[in-house]
């Protein structure tokens, strides 16, 4: 168990769980876009470890960028995607490959597919480590899922609680008290 400011954590996802599935995300998609040289747009700040692991596992030639998108207020989605750094590529008839660290609502996922196809993106897929269908009222399912988890907080692997425990190697996810 950790503690991360008032709230505790336990293990949920081991380093070791997380980077096999990478693997396997890696070559479906390196199958997938054989040929088609994807632009990798990572959403910032919870996705930027699982983009670097999983870019490095990919066996293609991939473009990245990133950008920067919140949602979240203290434990839950706020609902409301407000965008805080925008994307500066042309993505006209490219291929695009969102990377997400986790989808819950999918208000973002909604709201980065409308800018995407109105910048007239040749096609959008998206690639999320974590995935919680319970939670989902918005967007299609994500292509490339890691792990279907709960309809609980998690943090770790880039994930964060209020700013902090994004470092960790490990997924832990809100204890029950």
């Amino acid at each position: 168990m950790i503690e991360i400011l008032d709230k505790k954590f336990v293990p949920f996802l081991s380093e070791e769980e997380i980077q096999k599935r990478i693997i396997e995300l890696a070559d479906q998609i390196s199958t997938d876009y054989q040929g088609k040289k994807p632009l990798l747009v990572s959403v910032l700040n919870g996705a930027f470890i699982f983009s670097a692991d999983l870019l490095r596992k990919l066996k293609i030639p991939v473009e990245i960028t990133f950008i920067r998108l919140s949602s979240y207020e203290e434990l839950q989605s706020s609902g409301n995607v407000k965008e805080l750094l925008g994307l500066r590529e042309n993505i006209f008839n490219r291929n695009i490959l969102l990377i997400e660290d986790i989808v819950d609502t999918g208000h973002t996922l909604a709201h980065l597919n409308l800018i995407f196809e109105g910048l007239g993106a040749k096609s959008i897929k998206i690639a999320s480590l974590l995935h919680k269908p319970q939670a989902q009222v918005k967007a299609n399912l994500p292509d490339y899922i890691g792990f279907q988890i709960p309809n609980k907080f998690v943090v770790g692997y880039g994930l964060d609680y209020n700013g902090l425990g994004r470092e960790l190697s490990e997924i832990y996810q809100l204890a029950e008290i």
